[in-house]
């Protein structure tokens, strides 16, 4: 069959740039395709035009891609294009499939069997959970194992070497080269193996013994991979092995969207495809069908941004149509009555994307109390194990029973109270016999110095001063009077999670109503049923990969929690640095291309240098130039969101300037005083003329939070603009 008749037969249309990856089949071929490109029709076109035109049995070709669930339906798509009987003779695999057909061929060849392979995760949680508590000496949570895991994955499939795995136990804090050696030696000596060893062996097997690599090459000398964006090390050194001979090799992918390095992603496998295969041919699909062309031209110029890509364009197919919108909004908390808003409305497929799984609590725990329907995709518990979670509630039930001498050694050194662990262990055992409060214990009979009896008289004081906190000014006291934030900056711990406590915690009422709230959340989101006609869902950016909505939001979108850092000199910052950065920016440009006909982001206060250059560029100099800005809504005293009053009496009022205050409640109306709020929510440091310099940590409608590194204080915008009190 010619390929005239192939594609008039199947009703095929594809645009210059599909057809002639569809027809590139000899030789090793690197597809770039950007998002909403219809790769995927592609990679299916490309394998009937193989057997059909190209007269290549179904049985040479191997397609490997990235889940099982991509591999079924991958199939499911050949079968609805092509038949059932090509469908059932063509190969379709993971690559983990691939490796288990070579370790299952390789110890046939020498009579042995082969290390069962472990498919139950809690087996392994099991054997970590020992290793842990040997090692580290303490009792792991859930969250410490599934990060050691994770770890242990990153290892495995980034083929590191030992030094470079020394390397890890300081930056994580963790020895996780001991953790890391008797794992391995576990799984060995009970003759198992996890997924990631399954690559390992595979690889030496094939690298070692030259019949086994030779029986695969000659059984596929046709290798197609999709997503190979997302493939790690050890995968794309299996695949240059297997491709080796004929180099038939077609890799379809996208640098640009590769956003799993925590897997050991290695995108650099497709930048230096060139240089790895002779007669390499590099083609790109540039036309997104999926996004209207605002979104399109916005997420291009975006992304033009990143080093470490090839150079291609993002060109839109379809028409403009709505404007990016952007919601203007005071804080994290903010978003959330907008949210529960638009859900109420929903109408179309909606989305709220977001980096983090935590980032969605707040807003669970929301609709949870407003019965407000919505799907979670993909929804992770680990937050409500971390360590950070349980020691805030550790250090709210010590203050509910000062007996507790259980919570007291998980928390003594993690306070300010300069206790050393004998001391701690001598305090328990007097609080016992006594019958008295653990602190009293040691303050009366601890034989303290000075300063540690002074320090924990401190914290007894306001521990009992807690009691009577609203649970989220209690967990800021934890932070700042009791001294865990102390703690917490020492282990160059990240700071995102005492937010979303905070945020949940403004809900309730005491602290016992906190803790009895997060266990609820923790169950309502495990026993949570999905219901499939649901218009409206959340999930994280990396879940979102490969969709597609009618309508998405991007929350939560800030310098310091998405992205986490920001290089303010990319010159001088480390290879790896700049990689994790761009990898944030690949993250955030994956979660604007999911929208087909709108993309709504908020807008915070506190600034986004990724939505600012997102809209810059797209939009004139000052990012602003038709963009549809939702100004209808305006923040109350709790952060929620509301419609204003009189908006428009309120815009004509005149200034009013007061020397000593007398009207001052009118100075909010002043253009000027507008315009000072909103110069101060851009700075990250400030002046002041009695306190000096401080770092501004947050802002509301009428105060801003500075620490000026003796002292944290809560400042009045109103009395600051009145007094003149800041130095520009």
């Amino acid at each position: 069959m010619n390929s005239n008749e192939f594609f008039e037969k199947h009703k095929v249309k594809l645009n210059e740039q599909q057809m002639e990856a569809v027809q590139a089949i000899q030789g090793p071929v690197l597809l770039l395709a950007v998002p909403g490109s219809g790769k995927t029709t592609v990679l299916v076109t490309r394998l009937g035009y193989m057997i059909y035109c190209c007269n290549i049995q179904p049985e040479k070709i191997l397609t490997l891609t990235y889940t099982i669930a991509a591999t079924r339906d991958m199939s499911e798509r050949f079968g609805r294009f092509f038949g059932s009987e090509m469908q059932s003779r063509l190969e379709f695999r993971t690559i983990n499939g691939i490796c288990a057909k070579v370790i299952q061929y390789y110890a046939g060849r020498i009579g042995k069997n082969a290390f069962e392979l472990i498919q139950d995760e809690k087996q392994i949680a099991v054997i970590l959970y020992a290793i842990y508590q040997k090692h580290v000496g303490d009792y792991p949570t859930e969250s410490d194992i599934k990060g050691l895991r994770t770890l242990i994955t990153y290892i495995k499939n980034s083929m590191l070497t030992e030094q470079e795995i020394k390397k890890l136990d300081k930056q994580e804090d963790l020895p996780i080269s001991d953790l890391f050696r008797e794992y391995c030696a576990e799984l060995r000596r009970r003759s198992l193996m996890d997924y990631d060893d399954q690559m390992i062996y595979a690889y030496k097997m094939l690298q070692s013994n030259h019949e086994t690599l030779q029986f695969f090459q000659e059984q596929f000398p046709y290798i197609c991979v999709d997503e190979a964006q997302d493939t790690s090390k050890i995968q794309h050194a299996l695949i240059g092995l297997l491709a080796n001979k004929c180099d038939n090799l077609f890799m379809v992918g996208d640098e640009d969207q590769s956003i799993y390095g925590f897997r050991a992603a290695y995108p650099e496998a497709l930048l230096d495809f060139e240089s790895n295969h002779k007669r390499a041919k590099v083609l790109l699909m540039e036309k997104n069908f999926r996004s209207n062309a605002k979104i399109v031209v916005a997420a291009d110029h975006f992304i033009q941004h990143n080093t470490m890509r090839h150079k291609k364009h993002m060109i839109p197919v379809r028409a403009e149509t709505s404007d990016i919108e952007l919601i203007p909004v005071r804080n994290r908390d903010a978003q959330y009555a907008c949210l529960a808003k638009a859900a109420k409305e929903c109408t179309m497929t909606t989305a709220v994307l977001y980096r983090d799984n935590e980032s969605a609590l707040p807003l669970v725990d929301l609709f949870e109390r407003e019965k407000i329907p919505y799907r979670v995709k993909n929804s992770d518990l680990s937050f409500f194990t971390h360590r950070i979670v349980l020691d805030i509630q550790n250090i709210m039930r010590f203050a509910l029973n000062p007996y507790d001498t259980e919570i007291f050694m998980q928390i003594y050194y993690k306070i300010a109270t300069f206790l050393n662990k004998a001391t701690a262990l001598t305090v328990c055992q007097i609080s016992e016999e006594k019958r008295i409060p653990l602190l009293d214990a040691a303050i009366e009979y601890g034989n303290l110095c000075e300063r540690t009896q002074k320090s924990c008289k401190a914290i007894k004081a306001q521990l009992r001063l807690m009691l009577n906190d609203r649970p989220d000014k209690a967990i800021h006291r934890i932070m700042k009077e009791i001294g865990y934030g102390g703690y917490l900056e020492r282990k160059n711990s990240k700071m995102s999670k005492i937010a979303i406590l905070k945020s949940i915690a403004a809900n309730v009422i005491s602290l016992q109503d906190f803790m009895n709230r997060l266990s609820e959340l923790a169950e309502m989101i495990r026993e949570k049923k999905n219901e499939q006609d649901c218009k409206f869902i959340l999930s994280t950016i990396h879940s979102s990969k490969g969709l597609e909505y009618d309508h998405v939001y991007l929350m939560d979108i800030c310098d310091g929690v998405f992205p986490e850092k920001i290089l303010l000199n990319p010159a001088k910052v480390s290879e790896q640095e700049r990689k994790e950065y761009e990898e944030e920016r690949r993250l955030f440009y994956v979660g604007v291309t999911r929208a087909k006909d709108q993309l709504s982001i908020f807008r915070m206060q506190s600034g986004s240098l990724f939505c600012s250059q997102l809209m810059k560029e797209a939009y004139g100099s000052n990012g602003e130039s038709g963009i549809k800005p939702r100004e209808n809504f305006v923040q109350t005293k709790a952060g929620q969101l509301a419609f204003p009053k009189n908006k428009s009496k309120a815009a004509t009022r005149k200034p009013y300037y007061s020397k000593a205050g007398s009207a001052a409640s009118q100075i909010e109306n002043a253009p000027e005083y507008g315009q000072f709020c909103n110069e101060i929510s851009q700075k990250k440091t400030i002046m002041h003329k009695v306190y000096g310099i401080g770092e501004v940590k947050s802002q509301n409608l009428e105060s801003i939070t500075v620490d000026f590194g003796t002292r944290e204080r809560i400042l009045s915008l109103k009395a600051l603009y009145e007094k003149g009190l800041l130095l520009r």
